[in-house]
């Protein structure tokens, strides 16, 4: 099965400071690597692992974050990128906001190599916030 490459340990406070404002809405969005021509389902379930990486980390560091943004409509956007290094880029710059970011590594068994880093996941978090990320990313 697929499983999250990165470690859990030390994010909890910097995770902690996020914070959305009243109603303001928040997103989690989906960053896909276009490079490697994954079939539609591939992608979905990429996703949804990603989803639940993102959505689990958060419920132990930030649970106000997630319930708001269960709230709001628990919004998901699916956005391409064009390599692992893109990527590399995208989850540091996440996580120099205090935003979630979470990245998938495949098993390899049906169509990428064991361990090909495939999806991240970044946030739930405001939109304001999760945009100086992912903003310039262009739809799946």
């Amino acid at each position: 099965s697929e499983y999250e490459t990165e470690s859990e340990e030390g994010d909890a406070d910097e995770l902690k400071a996020v914070k959305a404002q009243g109603d303001e809405p928040c997103k989690l969005v989906l960053v896909v690597r276009s490079d490697l021509n994954m079939t539609k389902g591939k992608i979905a379930a990429q996703c949804g692992h990603a989803t639940l990486a993102c959505y689990k980390t958060l419920m132990r560091s930030n649970p106000k974050l997630v319930q708001h943004w269960e709230r709001t409509g628990q919004a998901k956007i699916a956005v391409k990128c064009e390599s692992e290094e893109e990527l590399e880029i995208l989850q540091a710059s996440a996580k120099s906001l205090g935003v979630c970011a979470r990245s998938i590594q495949d098993a390899g068994r049906t169509q990428v190599d064991p361990g090909t880093t495939t999806v991240l996941g970044i946030g739930p978090a405001p939109v304001r916030v999760v945009n100086q990320v992912t903003g310039h990313l262009r739809l799946l």
